[in-house]
């Protein structure tokens, strides 16, 4: 697991290229740990996810299914999906390669994912006779809608970085040399305030609400915010460019 910062911007490398970048229980733990003590900087406003070339991650390492240190070994035990899921700052996946089963559950648990034009999708837990525990079968209908995500799971079919792009599954496909450039240059556009991690809380808490409960979240947290004036008014004039 390689961890650099960019700027504001914290970036975590998958770093088992002989490997396929495969998530054994080291890496795993790593990975929880990285994204955990990203969370808790407050010196960090977002979170780039990738692989050292050529694969993004295979997924979990079946070769070597060995328990997470410290681990009871119950499935109920906090995945590196989860504790994506769990950040309340952009998480950007940056996927350079091949995105497999596991690997895939960590993308979609992203807030964005940006693919690089070698970059390919796929869940193959059927054909290994398993079933995610990550969030998969939750997380992919959501983005490319239940049938596309059946045929994919049933099959272990690969979906292409433009199918991905127009299936919706990504945000944006780039030239595999801009892949990191142009991930970090999202990330940088993301203002650093608080707004953002409750914009996420509020996506996330309305995908599981109907739209008048979800309208009705929206409403109810906003009412119980608090402004300050004055750096919304400087604000607001710096994105107009006079007065506000």
């Amino acid at each position: 697991m390689l961890v650099t910062d960019n700027g504001s911007v914290r970036i975590l490398r998958l770093n088992r290229p002989k490997a396929r970048n495969a998530m054994h229980a080291k890496l795993r733990v790593e990975l929880k740990a990285a994204i955990s003590a990203a969370d808790r900087d407050a010196g960090v406003t977002a979170i780039v996810l990738t692989g050292t070339d050529p694969v993004f991650s295979a997924g979990v390492d079946f070769k070597n299914l060995e328990p997470e240190p410290g681990s009871t070994g119950s499935p109920l035990e906090p995945t590196p999906a989860a504790a994506i899921r769990a950040v309340r700052k952009p998480v950007i996946a940056a996927v350079n390669g091949a995105c497999v089963s596991g690997a895939l559950e960590l993308a979609l648990s992203c807030s964005f994912i940006v693919a690089s034009d070698r970059a390919s999708f796929a869940d193959t837990h059927a054909r290994l006779g398993v079933v995610p525990t990550w969030g998969l079968t939750a997380l992919l209908p959501r983005a490319v809608g239940i049938r596309k995500a059946r045929e994919m799971s049933l099959t272990g079919a690969f979906v292409g970085a433009q199918e991905a792009l127009r299936l919706g599954l990504v945000n944006q496909v780039v030239d595999h040399d801009d892949l990191l450039t142009f991930t970090l240059d999202l990330a940088a556009r993301i203002p650093a305030n608080g707004a953002v991690g409750e914009f996420l809380e509020l996506y996330d808490r309305g995908a599981d609400l109907s739209l008048s409960a979800a309208l009705n979240s929206e409403l109810t947290h906003s009412l119980g915010r608090t402004y300050d004036l004055a750096a919304f008014t400087a604000a607001g004039t710096a994105i107009s460019g006079g007065t506000t």
